[in-house]
């Protein structure tokens, strides 16, 4: 069963405790459930939609002027430069540029039709070799300045995937480390608005170090199933 109350209310009851009351947003990541899932969560006041794979938002989501009023869907998943055409015209963000050559696909995309988009730079903080993103400051840093070069591209934030296996000392470095960033860049005056960080299994942690977005999939959904 669908359960977004529930989600909300430990997300909202985190940011109290924190001092963060209304500070945070909950993105539901509805890899591998139906449609089905997303329009009852939808029915219980969800708007803000993740997924990870340009396949399957192709192939579960309506176009965008038939999907209901105010959804909000975004890529979070990796991104390869020969699926930027195909996303563009299905998504409202893009959660996972990491690389310069990525930025240039996705500008060169979007200046031929005009639109401009929102995206978030994608963090490898905690190194993890199996993961993507920007490795450290100087590549990110890089990828800042060639914004000058990508005028169709509005960099609203950053995101990062925690490290694996709970390890909370980890995990919470990670988020800082990433959080030190946003901050950063907010003092050369970018103006950034979203720092998405933690899931389901880490997202308590992540509000704690300052996330104003969570990414919750199973604690909303339920498990996923492999085979879709």
């Amino acid at each position: 069963m669908v359960d977004v109350k529930g989600v909300l209310d430990k997300v909202d009851s985190c940011a109290r405790a924190c001092g963060r009351a209304g500070e945070v947003l909950l993105m539901a990541v509805s890899k591998t459930h139906p449609y089905e899932a997303v329009m009852e969560a939808y029915a219980q006041g969800q708007r803000l939609f993740g997924e990870n794979r340009v396949q399957e938002i192709a192939a579960k989501f309506p176009p965008p002027g038939q999907r209901p009023d105010g959804m909000t869907l975004c890529l979070i998943g990796h991104l390869q430069r020969n699926k930027v055409r195909k996303v563009i015209p299905l998504v409202d963000r893009i959660d996972s540029v990491d690389s310069i050559p990525l930025m240039d696909a996705i500008e060169h995309d979007l200046a031929s039709t005009g639109r401009t988009m929102d995206v978030l730079f994608e963090i490898n903080s905690s190194g993890e070799a199996q993961k993507s993103g920007f490795v450290d400051e100087v590549s990110l840093m890089e990828a800042v300045a060639h914004l000058a070069d990508c005028p169709h591209i509005h960099l609203a934030g950053l995101m990062t995937v925690g490290p694996l296996g709970g390890d909370v000392e980890r995990i919470t470095s990670a988020f800082r480390y990433t959080r030190g960033l946003f901050d950063r860049l907010n003092r050369m005056g970018l103006g950034l608005e979203v720092l998405s960080m933690g899931m389901s299994a880490d997202y308590e942690i992540a509000i704690r170090e300052g996330s104003s977005e969570v990414r919750i999939g199973t604690a909303i959904f339920g498990m996923r199933s492999y085979d879709a």
